[in-house]
């Protein structure tokens, strides 16, 4: 039972309804951001909203297995999620009021470096026995501190170090690019795909530890964590030996 004005009010309110949520979407960048993770991994928008990680990951392995004429096997979910790896060294910090800056050390996509370095993918993985068989020497080998054997890049480069190369030089092309930009609109873009690139090549390493995921292996996954250990430990040690006070600074290093 209103009049003109209840009627108008109403329409206000409706239109407001409508309105803020879109400003919303603009301001958060949402539509920029997804739509450039579905460029980069390659799956329908509707996939980011309804399914997680591994999907993006899975999409990006069949790709590059397509563009080598290789196949991608299908596993059964058959794993309860109870199988268990080591991760990796978690540094304790010394509690405290400091009036001074302290200084703290980060690695660069420590595990996608890894990844790359080590040469960690499943098409690498070999066991003892295909090493004796294939008469594989030392040289052509990493044998990792996890006791895991994978081929060198120059005997078969790996699917996911591939990706990983492609991902990060990308992110580092975009950030550039980033730096360039004037207009608002490229820049939310630019930003966006950066973003989606580095969510993309730092979900690699969770989806071969996934255990009940779409194609787990616990052998990269744990090679992957024992040697950023290693890395971790020896970066300390040297920090610590190299910034004492008896080479000359004010505190030791810790």
């Amino acid at each position: 039972n209103g009049n003109s004005e209840t009627r108008r009010r109403l329409a206000v309110y409706c239109l407001k309804d409508a309105y803020l949520p879109q400003r919303l979407l603009d301001k958060l960048m949402y539509v920029y951001n997804y739509v450039e993770m579905a460029r980069v991994t390659g799956v329908p928008i509707s996939f980011l909203l309804s399914r997680g990680q591994s999907i993006k990951v899975l999409s990006q392995l069949l790709r590059k297995a397509k563009q080598k004429n290789l196949v991608i096997p299908c596993v059964s979910k058959q794993g309860s999620g109870d199988s268990t790896f080591e991760g990796a060294t978690v540094l304790e910090a010394r509690t405290g009021f400091y009036e001074k800056p302290i200084a703290t050390l980060d690695f660069a996509s420590l595990y996608p470096s890894i990844m790359m370095a080590y040469n960690l993918c499943y098409c690498t993985l070999v066991t003892p026995e295909d090493v004796r068989k294939l008469n594989l020497p030392p040289e052509c080998v990493n044998k990792t501190p996890s006791g895991e054997t994978f081929v060198k890049s120059e005997l078969q480069k790996g699917i996911l170090p591939e990706i990983l190369e492609e991902l990060l030089a990308a992110r580092k092309r975009a950030k550039a690019d980033l730096k360039e930009a004037k207009d608002p609109l490229e820049k939310a873009v630019l930003d966006g795909r950066q973003l989606a690139l580095k969510i993309s090549a730092n979900s690699v390493y969770g989806f071969t530890g996934a255990t009940v995921g779409q194609l787990p292996c616990l052998e990269i996954s744990s090679s992957v964590t024992s040697y950023g250990r290693q890395m971790i430990e020896h970066t300390k040690m040297l920090v610590e030996e190299r910034f004492t006070t008896l080479g000359g600074y004010e505190h030791n290093a810790e």
